[in-house]
């Protein structure tokens, strides 16, 4: 149904209460815009929830998750301000585990 080509992920946190509009301009202030068919993630302070807003090239889907225990694996602001991500590691860091660690076919790697 939505059409994802590259998922992008923002390192500094965004206040969850925020809706569409308020996610919208954190992706352009960190992005620089939201590209079509594109998916960005965001998440608050403590890594705990996260929100992903997706452009579909028509209009603006956005979703939130929260992990009742733990957090997500975060990365900081160290690592720049954006990062890409591959569909295996998206999966590994919704399900809170270590996605930097994700390697090919879904095994976890050392670094």
């Amino acid at each position: 149904m939505i059409r994802i080509d590259s998922i992008w992920l923002a390192t500094e946190p965004m206040d969850m209460r925020a809706g569409t509009d308020t996610a919208l301009a954190k992706v352009i202030a960190v992005f620089g815009a939201a590209q079509p068919h594109c998916a960005y993630l965001l998440a608050n302070r403590r890594a705990n929830r996260m929100k992903v807003l997706v452009h579909d090239g028509f209009g603006i889907w956005l979703a939130a998750r929260r992990l009742n225990l733990g957090k997500f694996h975060w990365p900081g602001i160290r690592h720049g301000s954006e990062v890409e991500l591959d569909t295996e590691k998206l999966q590994a860091l919704v399900l809170g585990l270590p996605w930097q660690r994700a390697g090919s076919g879904g095994s976890i790697i050392l670094l």
